[in-house]
């Protein structure tokens, strides 16, 4: 199933020909305030206990066409995002000149795997502006595009083992993790506002989905800039996710980037991006500088 959320925080399944509006289908309340809509990691958490009655409803509910709705960020209030970095071989060499190029050195401790967060203010949904922001371009630093796939947490945990990792995916969507190259912290470098689009929908397991086999592409005005296959991870989804709850307590409805492809570069005022990964829809944003 395509869950995305659109117009006034409602939940439409996406269907051929558009999006069938399901909120009514939910047993429980629905907040429309982004901030306190706890019926969204209520979803993430009872999906199995809905999915048939969402289901129906999306088979027998009228159409409406994409192009008719605003699509949103198919989350809302996050406890947290969670970014893994170093988690492609050829990302990693890359990253060589990269920081040669930005920081006149390599930093060693970067180029293993790890995790790190990311602000939640920092999501923004499909056919929103990515801003650079004014104090970065006056620093002269450059500001660069990551496509990845993002994992949404289901029913949360502590200590997942990889072997149960799986079981507790909400879905997955697209999502590019905007980076400053510069010596600032890592987290703080990936969470200006904007930084963080995801999108366009979340496409649940049960819709076929194999995170070990989907092919990710990133055009920028149309000339492919990134283009991976997700088994080419150093750490898969499974792995990601046992070793995230290692480190910190998933919530449902928590986000998880996973990883950088190569191919990454600078983003400028102007451009258009395009992500899209296998099977899960297309992600469409520009750049502008902040006013």
């Amino acid at each position: 199933m395509r869950l995305a959320i659109f117009d006034d925080h409602r939940l439409g399944a996406v269907v051929d020909g558009g999006l069938v509006d399901v909120t009514s289908a939910l047993p429980w309340a629905h907040d429309p305030d982004p901030l306190t809509a706890g019926w969204w990691r209520r979803l993430c958490r009872d999906f199995p206990t809905v999915r048939d009655q969402l289901g129906r409803t999306a088979r027998e509910g009228p159409v409406l066409p994409l192009d008719r709705v605003r699509l949103a960020a198919p989350a809302l209030g996050p406890s947290k995002i969670i970014a893994a970095a170093s988690n492609y071989a050829e990302h990693v060499a890359e990253m060589h000149g990269v920081q040669e190029r930005t920081l006149g050195g390599v930093e060693a401790w970067m180029m293993s795997f790890d995790v790190f967060l990311k602000a939640p203010s920092s999501i923004v949904g499909p056919g929103a502006d990515i801003v650079l922001p004014a104090d970065v371009l006056a620093a002269g630093h450059e500001i660069h595009h990551e496509s990845e796939l993002v994992i949404v947490i289901g029913a949360g945990g502590k200590d997942i083992s990889p072997e149960r990792a799986l079981d507790h995916v909400f879905g997955y969507t697209i999502g590019l993790d905007i980076t400053v190259r510069s010596a600032a912290d890592r987290s703080r470098r990936k969470s200006y506002d904007t930084f963080s689009p995801i999108g366009p929908w979340v496409t649940t397991p049960d819709d076929g989905v194999d995170p070990t086999d989907l092919t990710i592409d990133l055009t920028v005005n149309g000339t492919r800039r990134q283009h991976v296959n997700t088994g080419d991870m150093l750490m898969g989804v499974a792995r990601i996710i046992a070793y995230a709850s290692s480190v910190m307590t998933l919530l449902p409805g928590d986000l998880i980037f996973t990883g950088a492809p190569p191919g990454v570069g600078p983003i400028t005022e102007g451009d258009d991006l395009r992500t899209t990964i296998g099977g899960l829809g297309e992600l469409r944003t520009r750049v502008r500088r902040a006013a």
